[in-house]
């Protein structure tokens, strides 16, 4: 089998499938959800904590160096924190979201079992066996 061959085969397996679809609809849900964070729910959570935009938040190391022209020598040495807040909080939703669909999906899935089925009756031959045993056990 050439290689090409077994490549499609590998390719067009029915999880491999699955799987590229569930990526490309995860990108697009994690895109949604970083725009909803992003552009929806934390502007007001900014502005009741006094008008602070998350992603601006940093912590300065080193500031940056500008010659008189205003010609930038070296950048600042940053630790973005309020980028991180961000994305958690998209982390979060997204988690939350997925955890919340999974669930709904199960309940979907769930069948209903069946009730135990009722013993079946003995054979004639093990009514006989049994009529013997207990003949035996009583001495008769």
């Amino acid at each position: 089998m050439g290689m090409l061959s077994e490549f499609r085969q590998f390719a067009m397996r029915g999880n491999v499938v699955d799987l590229a679809v569930g990526v490309i609809i995860g990108g697009a849900f994690g895109k949604i959800v970083s725009s909803f964070v992003a552009d929806v729910l934390m502007p007001p959570i900014g502005a009741l904590l006094g008008g602070t935009d998350f992603t601006g938040l940093k912590l300065v190391i080193k500031e940056k160096v500008v010659e008189v022209g205003g010609k930038v020598i070296s950048p600042a040495v940053t630790i973005n924190y309020g980028n991180f807040i961000q994305v958690t909080i998209d982390f979060l939703i997204i988690a939350f979201s997925i955890f919340m669909m999974i669930k709904m999906m199960n309940a979907m899935n769930k069948k209903e079992v069946p009730p135990a089925a009722a013993p079946a009756e003995p054979s004639n031959e093990e009514k006989l066996l049994i009529e013997i045993r207990d003949l035996l056990r009583d001495g008769k």
